[in-house]
């Protein structure tokens, strides 16, 4: 929060989606919804977005001294609750409805399933470990 009205979200490493940063200089709106693992409420925040690169606005969003190349800013029009309706019938938060992982390809797999084509099951668990290592010391 920058203001009462503003906040700012880092563009962290790893996120650099630059399909949505070129919807937000196509189409500012921006609809943001907040979820707390264990709430069935949600927050959803409706408000323009832009893009800003201030090293003011940036410095303390630093995270293991890593600062953001550039954040989402957004200008705040309306706030409001959502109701725990659509999350008591997913059953997101109860764990006995949850899948076990490895029901479902890693996501290296589907991507290159829809892309190239996944290599040898040996090759696809090098690259599965490499994401989970990306991720270990990748986040920030």
């Amino acid at each position: 929060m920058l203001d009462a009205k503003t906040l700012a979200i880092p563009d962290r490493p790893g996120n650099n989606r630059l399909d949505t940063l070129s919807n937000i200089v196509a189409n500012p709106m921006v609809g943001l919804l907040f979820m707390i693992p264990g709430f069935d409420e949600t927050l959803r925040i409706n408000g323009t977005a832009r893009l800003v690169t201030d090293p003011e606005i940036l410095a303390p969003m630093t995270v293991n001294g890593k600062q953001p190349k550039l954040a989402i800013l957004v200008e705040v029009r309306e706030v409001f609750l959502h109701c725990a309706k659509a999350f008591r019938r997913s059953r997101l938060w109860d764990p006995a409805a949850h899948r076990d992982r490895s029901e479902m390809p890693s996501l290296i797999k589907m991507i290159l399933d829809q892309t190239t084509g996944a290599p040898d099951p040996e090759e696809m668990r090098r690259r599965d470990a490499g994401l989970e290592e990306s991720y270990k010391n990748s986040m920030y």
